[in-house]
């Protein structure tokens, strides 16, 4: 029963490294996109983008704690970035779509192995993080709706 146990934990471990390494990402890529917005809503959405940048690094503090609570040690890297080729707001919200969709793919695959490392706080983790990206799917999908 221990080996299972382990290998639970060490499995909600890669997967909160993943999202770790994704959140900190996150927090360059939204930084990145507010410095591209130009025009007349350039107020505005970049407001919105840092304000994104902001709840990455919350998430990345919050994946990051409890995955030294659960005996691991953060990675020292961000996952990909990318240069991004995305010039026109449209471009933009679609790429920031795709990887809140990735975000959200990764803390349901969490919510998945928290039930069987047994850790409430953990499950609880993944469900408020889900609900959170959902949110944010969401809201980017309004976004990228063209008004009538």
């Amino acid at each position: 029963m221990p080996d299972q146990q382990n290998q639970a934990n060490d499995k909600a471990l890669q997967i909160l490294e993943q999202l770790y390494a994704h959140e900190v990402a996150g927090i360059v890529r939204y930084l990145h996109y507010s410095f591209l917005i130009m025009g007349h809503n350039r107020i505005p959405i970049q407001k919105w983008l840092r304000e994104q940048a902001d709840e990455g690094m919350q998430h990345s503090i919050l994946v990051g704690e409890k995955i030294t609570s659960l005996g691991g040690r953060t990675p020292a890297v961000a996952a990909s970035v990318g240069d991004s080729q995305a010039r026109t707001i449209d471009a933009i919200l679609a790429e920031a779509l795709a990887f809140e969709e990735q975000a959200l793919s990764l803390y349901k695959k969490l919510a998945i192995e928290a039930a069987a490392v047994d850790d409430i706080a953990l499950e609880e983790l993944a469900r408020s993080q889900i609900s959170s990206e959902q949110e944010h799917v969401d809201q980017v999908r309004k976004m990228l709706r063209p008004t009538n």
